[in-house]
């Protein structure tokens, strides 16, 4: 087991019923692994299953209390919902343990078994011929779960699985939320290449952000031309900069242009998706009705399968070889641990995302990768780096997103002060109407980040001594005109830098400044 995996879990363990066999995929706070059944069960349950670890047991009260709201939200809906698009759930269980205590009291949920995902399919090859019938039965998800009442929240190819009769499944359901009346309430994440505009810079209250079933229109619009195309409907090249495209076509500073290669009859289906408001979006049962008529006859599905299984085996092969078997396996089955702003189909895995500007076997959790690398890469100066951008949220708060400091005002995984966060927290570089509530997650702190950082290194005097990116650091804590007049770090903050410092070293690669 390689250390990247947030819960460590050896071969051979036994939960209930289940023995763990072997990984299959991980997040910032939980993993999936594959498990056999060792005993006869009288319900019927399969002789292999995934089981999901999450660590709801240890750790600090307000991780805790983030962890527990979000496996409640996935439970709840596997109990109200059994449909035939959605991932199964068999049961649920609780680790006793304590001679482990990373495991002990941990929750387990136990899954169908998936043979990989739609993200695994589009990484490696171009688009999959039967890529419409695939559209027809997400979508064909999506109506289960809005008519049921719910919105899934984080649709994405990852949280799309592919079963092994080559049948789509929707999954990862922690993100989901119940509707009350038009709106549901969900937690202050999603992916960015898959929000809409309306949810880009909304206001979080005390029971998260409200959200509605066109948000997974949205999604399903930009998974369709992912799908169809290879490549995301909004330009640029990072999740970032389309997130900036994304704004400008919301404002209608700029127009949607949609790919060539995707087929015609689907060019408006994806536009009805792709509206710039929720109330001009096609609604779920009519997008559901245009897409089964536009993908026509379902193929056999058992060529999918194949054809995945060909894609994935030679390059599991190489990574097996370079030992690397956790990124492989992540790539290949997602159950909605992959992270938040995970590259393009084509780019490196996320727990390899920037390995030549950021280590990679220092503690930087892989699912923040991302993040952090394109935070820095969004800042032209030279001395905003990923590696600051890593040293400063370790220091900050260890890389805990569930961060809360009420007597200082700071929260989340970069210690965001709500009237500081409000200047930095729009792509567009406006100010927030508003001071933002939080929490504040990772997708919405560490963009933030690297925008303050761009606009603090200028304003850092040139003649200060010392490490450029460590003085960078010591504005963030107070403010670049403290450094300043301080010539250089403040005593109250050499402490702090010095930890900066120290993580700056852990975190750049040889050769690198």
């Amino acid at each position: 087991m390689t250390e990247p995996y947030a819960v460590p879990v050896p071969r051979g363990y036994r939960v209930g019923v289940w023995e763990v066999r072997r990984p299959l995929a991980t997040g910032a706070f939980g993993s999936v692994y594959e498990a056999r059944r060792t005993a006869p069960d009288p319900r019927g349950l399969p002789d292999t299953a995934a089981l999901k670890f999450l660590p709801t047991g240890t750790g600090t009260p307000r991780r805790l209390a983030h962890l527990r709201e979000l496996v409640e939200r996935e439970v709840r809906l596997h109990r109200s919902l059994r449909r035939p698009r959605l991932i199964r759930m068999y049961e649920t269980l609780t680790v006793d343990d304590p001679d482990r205590p990373g495991l002990d009291g941990a929750t387990v949920l136990v899954l169908e078994k998936a043979e990989g995902s739609l993200a695994a399919l589009l990484a490696t090859g171009p688009p999959p011929a039967d890529g419409p019938a695939l559209l027809a039965q997400v979508c064909e998800g999506l109506a289960q779960l809005h008519r049921a009442g719910w919105v899934h929240g984080d649709l994405k190819p990852a949280n799309v699985l592919l079963m092994r009769d080559g049948s789509a499944r929707l999954a990862d359901f922690n993100m989901a939320a119940e509707l009350e009346g038009t709106h549901a309430y969900s937690p202050a994440f999603s992916t960015p290449d898959y929000t809409p505009p309306e949810l880009l810079w909304s206001e979080i209250g005390e029971r998260g952000r409200r959200t509605r079933p066109s948000a997974d229109v949205w999604a399903f619009g930009v998974l369709a031309h992912l799908t169809l195309t290879g490549t995301f409907p909004l330009p640029g090249a990072t999740p970032a900069t389309r997130r900036d495209a994304t704004a400008a076509y919301a404002r209608g500073t700029d127009e949607l242009r949609l790919s060539p290669a995707l087929p015609e009859e689907w060019h408006q289906i994806v536009r009805d998706c792709l509206a710039r408001t929720h109330a001009d979006r096609v609604g779920t049962e009519e997008l559901l009705r245009r897409v089964a008529t536009t993908a026509g006859a379902e193929p056999a599905p058992r060529a999918l399968l194949w054809r995945l299984r060909a894609r994935l085996r030679p390059r599991r092969t190489r990574l097996l070889i370079g030992g690397a078997l956790t990124t492989a396996l992540a790539a290949a089955v997602g159950y909605g641990l992959l992270p938040a702003d995970a590259p393009p189909p084509g780019a490196p895995g996320p727990a390899g995302y920037g390995a030549a500007e950021l280590r990679t076997d220092q503690g930087v959790p892989p699912s923040y990768r991302p993040l952090i690398v394109d935070a820095a890469h969004d800042c032209s100066h030279p001395d905003v780096t990923p590696s600051l951008v890593a040293a400063l949220l370790k220091a900050e708060s260890d890389f805990d997103p569930a961060l809360s400091d009420p007597d200082k005002d700071e929260y989340g995984i970069a210690r965001w002060t709500p009237s500081v966060l409000r200047y930095w927290i729009r792509p567009d570089g406006q100010p927030s109407a508003t001071v933002p509530k939080p929490p504040f997650s990772a997708a919405v702190s560490i963009p933030a980040v690297g925008r303050y950082l761009c606009f603090i290194a200028p304003n850092l005097e040139v003649t200060l001594p010392g490490d450029r990116r460590v003085l960078i650091a010591a504005a963030y804590r107070t403010s670049y005109r403290k450094v300043n007049d301080a010539g250089g770090v403040p005593p109250k903050y050499r402490d702090y830098c010095a930890r900066v410092a120290h993580y700056l070293k852990k975190y750049t690669p040889p050769g690198r400044t």
